[in-house]
């Protein structure tokens, strides 16, 4: 296999969503702020997404997602990995990137939109963990606290918990780690506050197999039916729903609708404006209403 600095190639994938269409990375990259939580890497200058993967059996292997050649993502395994677990790995960079998903029915209607014909170049992809569990810890993370305690938590659990790897960094932990970990892990060492009691039940009932929570990508499965299963979650409320919704199982019809949201909206929009009203605003956009509300906040986040 091809050396590359600090790794090898094991492969390469397509920049194609599912119906052929554009996939901008840099974008992909800066979806959303949980993406770059830990075991994430993205170094927005170099296009890049380092990350490490739990292979099982107290294993795990860093992986980097890196530009190749036009049209392609490169695809690196950092440190020693053994052969039968390379394609397993190429497959779950592929997840992570969500290139499967279509999203070429809303370039067409974002193309008649002046304020978004830009997003259909390539944006609006959202960048994903390996599993619906790790996007919903994460996200319960985000919620009434700055962004700094939230690095905090999940930094925490994922160093003190999570598999390493050969080169030193560490998976985010499986459910049955977290349901383990006690009371006292998440008071006194993430330090989660109210957290901590939903976080232990949600890897309690998620290691006991009561929750599945990666049924909840089955496309068979409506949105009204997804919302009404995370909303029963522990510490999941409409905010977190809509994110999960969102970045991790690729439904895009619900609004995010939080702290952040609202205010740049109104900054963006020149003067505040009600839910409902915002609601409004984006609804000829139909099932990919939350996607085109986000990308209306987010544009400034990568350069044009």
């Amino acid at each position: 296999m091809t050396q590359t600095a600090g790794g090898r190639l094991i492969g390469e994938l397509p920049l194609a969503g599912g119906g052929g269409e554009p996939v901008d990375l840099p974008r992909t990259l800066a979806s959303h702020g949980v993406a770059t939580l830990p075991p994430q890497l993205v170094d927005p200058a170099a296009g890049t997404l380092e990350t490490t993967l739990a292979l099982g059996g107290g294993q795990a292997r860093t992986i980097r997602i890196r530009p190749g050649r036009a049209g392609h993502v490169a695809v690196d395994v950092i440190g020693s990995a053994p052969s039968a677990a390379d394609r397993v790995l190429l497959v779950t960079a592929r997840q992570l990137l969500n290139l499967d998903q279509d999203l070429s029915g809303f370039y067409a209607l974002a193309a008649a939109d002046p304020s978004l014909a830009w997003a259909a170049s390539g944006a609006g992809r959202m960048l994903r963990s390996p599993t619906v569990f790790e996007d919903v810890v994460k996200t319960i993370c985000t919620t009434n606290c700055a962004w700094s305690a939230t690095i905090r938590m999940v930094t925490r659990i994922v160093t003190d918990l999570g598999d390493p790897a050969p080169d030193g960094r560490r998976a985010f932990p499986p459910a049955a780690a977290l349901a383990v970990a006690g009371e006292a892990f998440f008071r006194d060492e993430v330090r989660a506050g109210y957290r901590g009691k939903y976080l232990l039940r949600l890897a309690s009932d998620v290691a006991d197999g009561v929750v599945d929570l990666e049924r909840l990508r089955d496309p068979g499965l409506s949105d009204p039916e997804v919302m009404q299963r995370l909303l029963a979650l522990p510490g999941v409320g409409p905010y977190a729903a809509a994110h999960v919704m969102l970045t991790s199982l690729g439904r895009c019809r619900q609004l995010i609708f939080d702290s952040w949201t609202r205010p740049t909206y109104a900054k963006l929009n020149g003067r505040k404006a009600t839910d409902r009203g915002i609601e409004r605003r984006f609804r000829k956009f139909g099932d990919y209403a939350g996607l085109a509300f986000w990308l209306y906040l987010t544009r400034d986040w990568v350069d044009d």
